[in-house]
């Protein structure tokens, strides 16, 4: 069974038609890249599938089950990196970090091991008792990369994980996403980064203007890459 099903899916808002007939699945344990230009439609996607923004046609089913069967089970099996982090301005880097164990029901001696590990990783320890405004963004983002993979989910969905993060910290972030799919985890990536996504995917899903331009293994996605670029001009 596929861990992520949409059918027929479209989004609107405020009459607007964002996305239509969206249409696919992502397996256990995959890293599917979500690619298209500038409004193409990518964040909304995530947003839809995350129930951010409601769905106006068809059926978004995870592990089976859609939000109306099961809305607690359905969040708690999603985690989501957005491209700005989402911080709370009255809670420290700390607080943040208990508060989505507590979200996700995380054991504590589970989750003390899993933060010691990340705020290594990402060299984060001594900013725990801050609060976000005194971070720069990099840090925020930090903060918001840990709270995402802090717990085990059957979905992750992340929208430009690498942005403001310096070269060490992307280096530890690929690793980690490879880690969350060698566990199982469906993962949801986009990037403008293109090199960083071939390297990390497994398979696209191609956006153009709210629809799906083509899907498929990533090979086949670095074919479509290298005759566009012949396709352009050149000086």
């Amino acid at each position: 069974m596929a861990v992520l099903e949409l059918s027929q899916v479209d989004t609107e808002i405020g009459g607007t038609l964002l996305l239509e007939d969206i249409s696919f699945s992502l397996e256990a344990g995959t890293i599917t890249a979500l690619v298209g230009h500038n409004g193409a439609g990518k964040s909304t996607l995530m947003r839809t599938i995350l129930n951010e923004l409601e769905a106006a046609k068809g059926t978004i089913r995870l592990n089976g089950k859609t939000l109306e069967e099961d809305l607690l089970g359905y969040k708690r099996q999603t985690a989501y990196l957005p491209e700005e982090p989402m911080l709370l301005t009255e809670l420290t880097a700390m607080q943040h970090f208990q508060l989505y164990a507590a979200s996700y029901g995380l054991e504590e001696k589970l989750f003390d091991q899993r933060l010691e590990s990340l705020l290594e990783g990402f060299e984060l320890a001594d900013k725990l008792h801050e609060y976000p405004e005194s971070l720069s963004k990099g840090m925020r983002q930090k903060v918001q990369t840990i709270c995402a993979l802090l717990p085990d989910t059957a979905l992750l969905c992340i929208d430009e994980p690498f942005m403001g993060l310096d070269i060490y910290a992307m280096r530890y972030l690929e690793k980690l996403i490879l880690e969350k799919a060698a566990g199982g985890t469906a993962i949801l990536l986009t990037s403008h980064q293109l090199e960083r996504v071939k390297d990390l995917a497994d398979s696209f899903i191609m956006l153009q203007h709210g629809k799906i331009e083509g899907m498929g293994p990533i090979s086949a996605f670095e074919t479509i890459l290298r005759r566009s670029d012949r396709d352009e001009p050149h000086d």
